[in-house]
């Protein structure tokens, strides 16, 4: 399986001095769906903001499609890794949906009729229709996230890079996105503390702790060893 992300002894610290990512060094390759798992301070949005050089390493190095992820190579990374932010406002600053779903594609050279075009195809894969114009305020939560997905999905990614996609979802609204997602082909990076959402979705688990990777493998072994998961900080879904 060709590798798609290729993470290599990554290490990361905040600006103030704190250690964030010590180390890490993993692997995705082309269709697999990777779960992201650890406790709240893990390293996990730290790490997604590295694979489409949000943040700069200190040490190490991260590639996409082969390509280094740094300086002149940023523009086409960008255009394979689609990151959905965890907070769906930060992905939504226009004055309306549409405006912010065809803001990338405009801004990679699409003719407006060819943006418009293509926002309106994935908002109707959505199930955004008639929330063109209304601002993203007006959305309730679940449709805000489907919003932000929409400004991704858009530029088609070969990666989907998602930051706690159900986190603030009522159950209907999280069961329908999992159902988006599942139907979904690209590659796809799931950072969640949501367990059943990442057994829904992936097949591979990465856990970080404390800004490094103590355990890569099959996420169903993982859900199945209880001990493990309290060690790690998490917790088995109800229903294993």
């Amino acid at each position: 399986m060709r590798a798609l992300i290729e993470v290599r002894d990554l290490h990361f610290r905040y600006p103030d001095g704190t250690p964030a990512l010590s180390d890490v060094s993993f692997t995705v390759g082309v269709g697999e769906r990777v779960a992201l798992l650890g406790a709240a301070g893990s390293g996990k949005s730290t790490l997604l903001q590295h694979l489409n050089g949000l943040l700069r390493p200190d040490g190490g190095t991260v590639h996409v499609d082969g390509l280094p992820v740094e300086g002149d190579n940023l523009r086409d990374v960008r255009r394979r890794i689609g990151l959905v932010f965890q907070d769906p406002n930060d992905q939504l600053f226009l004055p309306t949906v549409i405006e912010d779903v065809a803001f990338a594609p405009l801004n990679d050279g699409a003719t407006p009729h060819d943006a418009a075009h293509r926002s309106s195809d994935v908002l109707q894969e959505l199930g955004l229709v008639g929330l063109e114009r209304r601002p993203a305020h007006h959305l309730s939560g679940g449709e805000r996230r489907l919003a932000a997905l929409a400004t991704v999905l858009v530029s088609q990614p070969a990666v989907l890079a998602l930051d706690e996609p159900t986190g603030d979802l009522d159950a209907e609204s999280r069961a329908r996105l999992v159902q988006l997602l599942r139907r979904r082909s690209e590659t796809m990076v799931l950072a969640t503390h949501d367990l059943p959402v990442a057994r829904a979705l992936c097949h591979r688990a990465v856990v970080l702790r404390r800004g490094a990777v103590v355990w890569d493998g099959a996420l169903p072994e993982l859900l199945g060893d209880e001990q493990t998961l309290v060690r790690f900080g998490l917790h088995a879904p109800l229903d294993s």
